[in-house]
């Protein structure tokens, strides 16, 4: 399958969808007050750039997001993919595209917050392949145990 990927709003049905989907997968494997999403309001912010991975068909199957923070430091946010779409690399090629905006825009270091429990395997083979490294906590996450930690060097 085909896909092509860019920057768009989330503030669109299509999106609102895959987040709703993210969401929805989520709830069963980390307990709530350890699930840390961002609506797509949130995502709208100036600091978020959303990606979007569409078929030839112009029906999106995957998402990704770089949130910026202070000194250098840029955060992935609200990784998904259809799951009629997974396998297909569209994952590695939305983290791959999220880490060339970063680099793009002078950051140093990307990280990730995920779920620690099984169902996240597929997400943690993901990031491991992209070059990401578990670390400890990051920004201000609590040390929980519900959540894994990724961090990948820039320069």
């Amino acid at each position: 399958m085909a896909v092509s990927i860019a920057a768009e709003t989330p503030l669109q049905d299509d999106v609102r969808r895959m987040v709703a989907e993210l969401n929805a997968h989520m709830m069963p494997l980390t307990p709530r007050e350890f699930q840390f999403q961002m609506t797509a309001e949130e995502m709208a912010d100036p600091a978020v750039t959303v990606f979007v991975a569409r078929r030839e068909d112009g029906r999106a199957v995957g998402m990704a997001s770089l949130k910026r923070h202070d000194a250098g430091l840029g955060e992935v946010k609200r990784m998904y993919t259809l799951p009629e779409a997974r396998g297909q690399r569209i994952g590695a090629s939305l983290l791959e595209t999220v880490e060339r905006l970063a680099r793009a825009d002078g950051l140093s270091l990307l990280v990730i917050e995920t779920g620690e429990a099984p169902g996240f395997e597929a997400a943690w083979r993901v990031y491991e392949h992209g070059g990401f490294e578990v670390c400890g906590a990051v920004l201000d996450y609590p040390d929980s145990g519900y959540s894994r930690f990724y961090e990948k060097k820039l320069s």
